[in-house]
């Protein structure tokens, strides 16, 4: 994995996409890097929450290799945005709770790197947009989809048609990211929240991600069911009777064991 690099921070890990010569812009050899990374991570059941980020301060990820798209084929075009989007989709249903850290840069491929995380958090520098219809393609890893069901659908086609690129601040009113810190900030703050979701019991917060999401996909009454069975689920762990005694007896629980 020499594109994508791992760092292990105690229940946490931080994966950096790092091409900063081409400002982390993802290719093939990328994709396939953050692939193996996302296995290592879901393999480590020591690991509650993943942070992604990019190398150096300029860019978070600029966008996908346009050297390398330039020549393709329909065929290889459609293969290619498969490609992003199975790995991307990986991400968006991560087993553990997924924060992209923007620092700078998050165009095209990297906007939507970002969306398919579940929290994002920017540095004051950063940008957002989906610049592919100037390059006279449309975005190919999930921008069409995620971004309206992110900022609402008329924004959305606003940033889609017209390559609008958005700062920090506007990204932040638009819900587009959580929070926006100065670029020296930025690491601590995503490391903070961390270890804030990591201290918690990793089996509910794993549950409570997959209610959200599945819950999202269908209608009110069958998202109610979804939630009632993983509700269910949290119960006879070790972790829901350490919770709810600690509760009862007014004190702080031991420590998640993640059973």
């Amino acid at each position: 994995m020499t594109n994508v690099l791992l760092e292990k921070k105690g229940p946490y890990a931080v994966a950096t996409i790092h091409r900063p010569e081409a400002l982390n812009a993802l290719n093939s050899q990328v994709l396939a890097d953050l692939a193996e990374l996302l296995d290592t991570v879901e393999a480590d059941k020591e690991i509650r929450v993943l942070v992604i980020t990019g190398a150096g301060e300029k860019a978070f990820v600029a966008g996908a290799d346009i050297g390398e798209m330039s020549t393709l084929t329909k065929a290889e075009g459609e293969a290619f945005g498969k490609k992003g989007n199975d790995i991307f989709r990986k991400i968006e249903t991560f087993p553990v709770p997924v924060i992209a850290a923007v620092n700078g840069f998050a165009l095209g491929g990297g906007c939507e790197l970002s969306m398919s995380c579940d929290i994002r958090l920017a540095s004051e520098n950063a940008r957002f947009g989906q610049p592919e219809v100037g390059l006279g393609i449309t975005p190919g890893f999930g921008g069409t989809q995620r971004l309206a069901r992110t900022i609402g659908v008329g924004k959305a086609k606003e940033m889609l048609y017209a390559c609008t690129q958005v700062k920090a601040d506007e990204a932040l009113a638009l819900g587009l990211v959580n929070a926006v810190y100065p670029v020296e900030e930025l690491m601590d703050a995503a490391m903070k929240l961390a270890g804030k979701i990591a201290k918690n019991a990793p089996i509910a917060v794993r549950a409570t991600k997959k209610a959200v999401n599945d819950g999202l996909q269908v209608d009110m009454d069958q998202a109610i069911v979804i939630e009632e069975k993983l509700f269910g689920s949290c119960f006879e762990t070790e972790d829901q009777k350490n919770g709810m005694t600690a509760f009862l007896e007014k004190r702080k629980p031991e420590p998640f064991v993640n059973r």
